[in-house]
């Protein structure tokens, strides 16, 4: 499984478009381990973008700070799972917290 976490300075980015880099984390549901981890630059953020290239990188989820209904909407369509509402940590800690069951998410802190 690949699981995208936005990024700023290491870690979860508040608003996904906004971030410096996103962590492909591939980990193993089975065994809750994470097996590797890529960072890549996004491309420039434009509606429709990111949630095609995250596709194409082979995301199966991306978990989020905040993210927009529409943004939400078109990672669907590929597919892709969306966590919203994440605090900020490592992705490393976020992913260990979404296999075990304990990622607490808050509010969407997009409003767009």
């Amino acid at each position: 499984m690949k699981i995208a976490i936005p990024t700023a300075a290491g870690n979860l980015c508040p608003h996904f478009g906004h971030c410096e880099q996103f962590a492909i984390v591939e980990a193993d549901p089975a065994s809750k381990k994470v097996s590797g981890i890529t960072w890549l630059t996004p491309p420039p953020h434009e509606p429709g973008v990111l949630p095609r290239w995250l596709h194409e990188q082979g995301a199966e989820v991306i978990i989020a700070g905040g993210m927009g209904q529409r943004a939400q909407g078109l990672f669907a369509q590929h597919g892709i799972e969306v966590v919203v509402g994440a605090a900020a940590a490592t992705p490393e800690e976020i992913v260990a917290q979404y296999l075990g069951g304990s990622l607490r998410t808050g509010d969407n802190l997009c409003d767009h």
